[in-house]
């Protein structure tokens, strides 16, 4: 690597095309039942290039990734590292090759410190102490290099997840990777958060570290990568220099259609005010606030997105709106008060007022892991009568109603019986979408819609939000992406610290102006001077 002497930013010097790969997989096939999730995949990694994977979710990529570093067996075909033929049993066997992964949720140990994470399974014998010295000292010298910094002694739960994903990332690290596979690393992460990241891979290619970089971001790859290939449907359908293609070309390759980038919609019709929040605060469970006096209003036909850093109030905004957590003030739909902290300020309630909820943590919030796709699609709407047989639940009729569901939004592979963890994030996702936005809310909350989900994907859902708009909805949608706050929203509303920071018309701001505004400044100066004037 070099630096540019105009920009600063290091550029890529070309790789020795007489080295042999860093990774060269040949004929690579891997079927779970009838489903065939890789089928004959062949693929070469240059060394000291960040090579992009994409595809739609569902399409194999993390399966020939999990295979690589020994999750999975291949049912046929062979690996090479560096040239050399490996037998990669275990992951144990893929970190002695050099190779370290970082999965798109966290194997880290949550009441562990950072230094008891990264030693775990690598202690260098009975005696802790020693492999903590030597670890710290490490740790130490690798967060300097690659701009890894956090602090050794924090206890991870208590760590951001950007923080979380660099404890990862020096695992791998600590444990000697020269090759590292990214799955969807920046699905959780801020704008800020996912900047950062790109920095430390740009160091770790220019210490000569060779990445691959699962993602489903086309701004991403074009931003970060030197090489991209594409799935679709478990095989390898092109391997690209980025420099010579375009979010376009990767869009259709990896649908096999042309994909529209951008939202397609007509002019907002509001009409009644579907949600009024007044005075809305909210305390979590150690006393500190988190809501600070909400006022906002939501019309029919209407979205008001939200915009902000992850961690000032938007997740408390949305789970006190959908019951799954009291307040103080008033809330109003349609005209009636919601109870905010008595009986009847549950889930099931809100449910019954017309109120849909898709949260941001489809996993902890939104999904059983281990039950059934047709289970998942009835909780909260078990009680539907078209799924009662007298005193009992009508089975058949619901995974008949999750079957279409599925159908129509795409949900692959198209089978209810499978559990919602045998399900890649994307289409995780998309069950809970399909679930919410099929019972034809007068109210939708929506928080990351689009969150770990493929540009296919994307597109769909992001018609459905806008069907449901033009149907004469109101809408609430939480979302860390600009570019999603901007494509889908009437009006956005900047909350900073647990407040509104003021409510602005997407054709008359700009990412400046909303990111003054999320980090607590605003054209009347700072910390909310027109928090009470929110439009």
């Amino acid at each position: 690597m070099v630096d540019n002497q105009q920009t600063g930013r290091p550029e890529m010097v070309a790789p020795d095309a007489s080295r042999a790969p860093a990774i060269e997989l040949r004929g690579i096939s891997k079927a779970f039942g009838p489903v065939q999730a890789n089928k004959d995949i062949s693929i070469r990694v240059m060394p000291g290039t960040i090579h992009g994977i994409i595809g739609e979710n569902g399409a194999g990529k993390s399966t020939l990734m999990s295979i690589l570093y020994g999750f999975y067996k291949a049912d046929k075909g062979e690996i090479f590292v560096n040239g050399d033929k490996k037998n990669i049993t275990d992951s144990q066997t893929a970190i002695a090759a050099g190779i370290g992964m970082v999965f798109q949720h966290f194997k880290l140990v949550q009441n562990f410190t950072v230094l008891e994470n990264v030693i775990l399974g690598a202690e260098d014998g009975a005696l802790l102490r020693p492999s903590l010295a030597k670890a710290r000292k490490e740790l130490t010298a690798l967060a300097k290099e690659y701009e890894l910094n956090v602090n050794p002694d924090a206890v991870v739960e208590d760590l951001s997840v950007g923080h979380q994903q660099r404890v990862e990332i020096l695992k791998a690290l600590y444990r000697q990777a020269e090759i590292l596979i990214l799955d969807e690393p920046t699905g959780v992460l801020t704008p800020a958060e996912a900047d950062h990241l790109f920095r430390i891979l740009e160091n770790l290619r220019r210490e000569g570290k060779t990445i691959i970089l699962i993602t489903h971001k086309l701004r991403e790859i074009m931003e970060i990568t030197d090489t991209v290939s594409v799935m679709r449907r478990g095989q390898m359908t092109a391997t690209v220099k980025t420099s010579e293609t375009s979010p376009e070309q990767l869009a259709e390759l990896m649908v096999g259609r042309k994909v529209l980038l951008r939202v397609d919609k007509t002019a907002a019709n509001p009409g009644d005010t579907v949600l009024e929040v007044r005075g809305l605060r909210v305390r979590d469970e150690a006393g500190v606030e988190r809501l600070k006096g909400i006022d906002l209003d939501i019309r029919a036909g209407e979205v008001l997105g939200i915009a902000g850093v992850a961690g000032n109030g938007q997740s408390e905004l949305l789970q006190v709106l959908g019951g799954m957590r009291s307040g103080k003030g008033s809330i109003r739909v349609n005209g009636q008060e919601l109870d905010l902290t008595g009986l009847k300020s549950d889930a099931r309630s809100r449910r019954k007022r017309g109120i849909a909820h898709v949260p941001e943590d489809r996993q902890r919030e939104g999904l059983i892991m281990d039950f059934h796709a047709w289970e998942n699609v009835a909780f909260g709407y078990h009680d539907d009568p078209k799924y009662q047989r007298g005193l009992f639940m009508d089975n058949d009729a619901l995974r008949q109603d999750t079957q279409a569901k599925m159908a129509k939004f795409d949900v692959r592979p198209p089978d209810c019986w499978l559990s919602a963890k045998s399900f890649s994030g994307g289409n995780q996702q998309k069950i809970v979408v399909a679930r919410e936005i099929e019972r034809n809310p007068d109210l939708l909350l929506i928080g990351q819609p689009t969150r770990g989900v493929d540009i296919g994907a994307i597109e769909f859902i992001h018609e459905q939000i806008i069907a449901l708009r033009d149907q004469g909805k109101a809408i609430l949608l939480v979302s860390v992406e600009l570019d999603e706050i901007f494509a889908l929203s009437d009006r956005i509303a900047v909350m900073f610290d647990g407040q509104i920071m003021g409510v602005r018309d997407p054709a008359q701001t700009n990412e400046k102006e909303l990111g003054l505004m999320m980090a607590g400044i605003t054209d009347t100066g700072p910390q909310g001077q027109e928090a009470s004037r929110n439009g």
